[in-house]
């Protein structure tokens, strides 16, 4: 681990430990029994079912990566699904280090070129970001359960901040796309005098993300991309629905029913928590998720608790076993992976010789 990485695992770390101190500062009262007791009465089926869920999730992004690769290779989403859940593990196991695995992998199966599939990874971020945004713009100012919350305020804003987020993305990409070479020529020279090749790794990106664009062929495929981004990120919210609803107990008093549109905020709590994340450990997405569900759904602490843990290993945890038994059966290791991939991409990412 180099000084960076050190720094950064190091700063995450911090932050994480600050946050984990001041959740529990507040659980002084904390009753263990309970939430024992609330983890050993949820119901399997629920659990085995959002689990389910989420592993079809996998097959639904392997069919949308096959759809940006048309334009320069005809593949089946059949040979992509293994790729994509080792790289999940991957992501799962090792924290963001892991993250470049499923495009270096792909890259290597189809024998294309590392920074092509960063491309397709990069644009796939948006249609994630916007397909997401869609569901809860929707939840947040249509339909009528979200409207029973005390905050649901806050639901609207969170709706609006994500909105403007995706609005500024899709922007952005759409200005790249345009004029991508002119803006990567001037970033280039605008920073050539800053150290460690710093404006020609941002003029490279920028580059590559115009590349990725163009994996979008027509306006068929754009509608298709976006068709299954939204069935995809439908999917993980109905797994959030099951996991909630696998702690509903009919005549108890702490019993958990949150209505489908009201678990998308908890989604994105989840997500925004996630950009804290520690090698397999996780960390922002839990804390986040039992801070949602505890002041904003008014869940008591301790059925937030297993709720927001078992949240995340549905959605997060459960990819590793199938990752592992299939990165083995391909004689792979996941932390060779990831070095091969970073080292691939820093060296992407240095100018080209003179």
């Amino acid at each position: 681990m180099d000084k960076k990485r050190f720094f950064i695992f190091g700063a995450l770390l911090g932050v994480f430990l600050l946050l984990v101190y001041l959740q529990f500062r507040t659980w002084r009262d904390f009753d263990w029994a309970t939430f024992w007791s609330q983890t050993d009465h949820l119901s399997l089926h629920h659990i085995l079912h959002a689990v389910g869920l989420i592993y079809l999730a996998y097959v639904v992004r392997a069919i949308r990566w096959k759809i940006f690769l048309r334009p320069v290779r005809n593949t089946s989403a059949w040979g992509l699904i293994p790729p994509t859940i080792i790289g999940f593990a991957g992501l799962a196991l090792l924290g963001r280090p892991g993250e470049l695995i499923r495009p270096y992998l792909i890259s290597r199966r189809l024998n294309l070129t590392f920074s092509s599939q960063l491309a397709v990874w990069a644009v796939e971020r948006i249609f994630d970001i916007a397909a997401f945004t869609l569901l809860l713009v929707l939840a947040a100012f249509v339909a009528t359960a979200p409207k029973r919350l005390e905050t649901y305020g806050l639901f609207q804003k969170a709706g609006m901040v994500f909105a403007l987020l995706s609005v500024g993305l899709i922007v952005g990409a759409l200005a790249v796309h345009r004029s991508g070479e002119a803006l990567a020529s001037w970033v280039q020279r605008r920073f050539a005098h800053w150290g460690s090749n710093f404006g020609s790794r941002v003029a490279m990106r920028i580059r590559e993300f115009r590349s990725g664009l163009n994996t979008i062929h027509s306006f068929g495929s754009l509608m298709m991309l976006i068709g299954i981004s939204v069935l995809m990120w439908g999917m993980i919210a109905v797994a959030y629905k099951e996991v909630t609803h696998a702690y509903f107990q009919p005549g108890f008093v702490d019993a958990l029913e949150i209505p489908q549109t009201q678990v998308l905020l908890l989604m994105g709590s989840s997500m925004v928590g996630s950009l804290i994340q520690l090698p397999g450990v996780g960390g922002g997405s839990q804390l986040a998720t039992i801070a949602a569900l505890e002041r904003v759904f008014g869940v008591p602490k301790e059925l937030a608790a297993s709720c927001g843990i078992m949240l995340w290993l549905v959605t997060f945890i459960a990819v590793i076993p199938l990752g592992l038994f299939l990165a083995h059966r391909e004689r792979l290791s996941l932390r060779k992976l990831s070095q091969e991939s970073q080292e691939e991409e820093s060296h992407a990412a240095l100018p080209p010789a003179s």
